[in-house]
This record gives C-alpha cells, structure tokens and sequence, in this order.
C-alpha cells in the first residue's frame, strides 16, 4: 500500500498529467470565433488564422457577423465552396492541400474526418485528420484498455505498446496497446475490431468476447506554438484478453508490447518519469483507475482530476 506521501505525490502527478493535453486558457478561450457551416458551430478557431484562411487566393473561408446581435463574427465557408458535403470536401481539401505544400501542415495521414454539429450529426463535409485542430473541430477516437485480469482477486495488469520511432508524431513513445481515430463511415465497435486487429494481432473473436465499452473522456487545449486547438472525445474500452495471448506488430505502427503491473503504470505518472506514455493515453488510463478502484475515492484531489477528465465539450 502506498504511504500518505506516495498518494498525495501520485495524485498531484495524475492531475499534471491531464492537464497536460487539457489546457485552454480562459484569455484564449475569450478570444475564438466559432467555426459554422448551415449556421451549424462545428468548430473553434483563433481569429489569426481565421484571418489567414480568408486572405489565401482561394474564395472558400470568408467572416461573418452575425444579425442583430452583439456577437462576434465567426467563420464559415463562401458560396464558391459548394452546398454539398462531396464539394465542401474538395473545396476544403484544396486549401489544406495548399498548406500542407508551404508547410503549415505537417504529418499528413491521407485520413479523412467528419465535420459535423455533434458525434451522431449529419458530416457537412470530410477534413484532412491532420489539419483539423487548424479549425478546432472536434476529433473523436477509441482508446482501448488491454487488461489481463484472471479474476476478480487478482491484481489487473495491462498491455503497453511502444509506438514505431517512424510515426509522425509521439514516435517510440509508449502507448496503449490498440488506439486510433475514429473514421467516417463506420462504427465505433467496427473500428474497435479493425483496429485491434491492424495494431496487435488481435482477432474479431478475441475482441467481440472480452470488450467492454466503458464511457468516455474530453479535453480541450490549445498550442501556443502553432496557435492551433486539439479537441477531443474518446470513447474507453476494457479489453480483457487471455492470460496467454501476446499481442504483436502488424501494420508497423508499433514495434513491440509490454505486459505492466498497476504499479508501474502509477510509477509512470511521475513528471520525471524517463520513459513516459504518449499525453492523451495517461488521461484514458487515469480514467481506468479511478473507475477500476486502484485510486481511492477518499485520496485529496480525487474530484479535482475526475472533473477534468471530461472537462472538453462532449457532445
């Protein structure tokens, strides 16, 4: 058990540890304009680059203000971009395209994103998955919990994986053993099993028997580097696996796994920790163990990091 000191060091190292992907100050926050399409807001963006989009030669962003009312102006797409979601998409994707090209825009997926209102609304049109925090559109995504859990007296451990030093972002950071974004066109359970499947050899049968969806989390932050704004949803699955499963590499997005004890996961909380778990993983498996009681409910500061962990707009 781990002393008053350990716990209290602990749970001001959970709280760190989201408030590192989840950071938007309020004299930021101030400043945004929303991002609408069919007077629908599917997005955020600072008024710098809104102006940046409305200049470039291409007449497919334009400002607005809004009749009758005190408010700002906000950010929409012109007329010349279509009515369509299929010529929104094109339109869109031109402009991304132009600055992927003067770089701008870095690590392009060639993964497209849905646009929309809320989670189960209706896309207005697909994005570049690289280039939506340029618009503050709201990304959601699946982050799977890979447990092994024999039963209920004994101690859980969980699976680790070491990303690929190839990736373009986070490369040979640790991470959760099957993660990943969620794509238009398909269901979050579907995704689920491909991902599993694509990530760590994981098969349907395997995945559809010992899943769990277990609720979600949401942050919001903003980089001051690049004055861009990640919003996130991501949708929590347990994956009890058998004790004598190994996951392993498949679409070279990863290079091994690790099978972690509760305390080593809670030993990686630690600021200095010297070979720390990709950001947005530790707010999901905080999530675990606050949900899974490995953190005691009575621990000072408790509320404080569960309040945060869906402190983004969730909707």
């Amino acid at each position: 058990m781990a002393t008053k000191i350990d716990e209290e060091q602990l749970m001001n190292d959970m709280l760190s540890r989201v408030r590192a992907v989840n950071n938007m100050p309020q004299d930021i926050r101030s400043t945004l304009l929303d991002f609408k399409v069919d007077g629908c807001k599917v997005g955020i963006v600072r008024p710098g680059i809104a102006e940046m989009l409305c200049n470039m030669k291409s007449s497919v962003f334009e400002l607005k203000e809004e009749s009758d009312s005190q408010e700002q102006s906000y950010l929409t797409l012109t007329s010349d971009a279509g009515t369509s979601s299929d010529e929104r998409t094109e339109a869109v994707g031109n402009v991304m395209n132009q600055l992927r090209d003067e770089g701008f825009i870095r690590g392009w997926r060639d993964e497209l994103y849905p646009v929309s209102e809320t989670f189960n609304s209706p896309a207005v049109f697909l994005m570049e998955r690289t280039a939506v925090t340029l618009l503050g559109i709201t990304e959601y995504g699946v982050h799977i919990n890979g447990i092994v859990q024999e039963s209920r007296k004994e101690e859980p451990k969980m699976w680790i994986a070491r990303r690929s030093a190839t990736k373009s972002k986070f490369p040979g950071m640790l991470d959760h053993i099957v993660a990943g974004g969620q794509p238009a066109g398909i269901s979050l359970i579907d995704n689920v099993v491909k991902e599993c499947e694509e990530e760590a050899g994981i098969e349907e049968s395997i995945v559809r028997a010992g899943v769990q969806p277990v609720g979600a989390i949401s942050y919001e932050n903003w980089d001051p580097k690049t004055d861009k704004l990640t919003r996130c949803v991501l949708f929590n699955y347990d994956l009890y696996l058998p004790p004598d499963f190994e996951p392993k590499p498949v679409d070279g997005e990863v290079q091994g796994f690790m099978l972690w004890s509760m305390d080593q996961i809670k030993e990686s909380m630690a600021s200095d920790y010297a070979d720390p778990i990709k950001p947005n993983c530790y707010v999901v498996i905080i999530d675990y163990l606050l949900r899974t009681g490995q953190i005691s409910p009575d621990s000072s500061g408790y509320l404080d990091i569960l309040r945060e962990l869906r402190s983004g707009d969730c909707q």
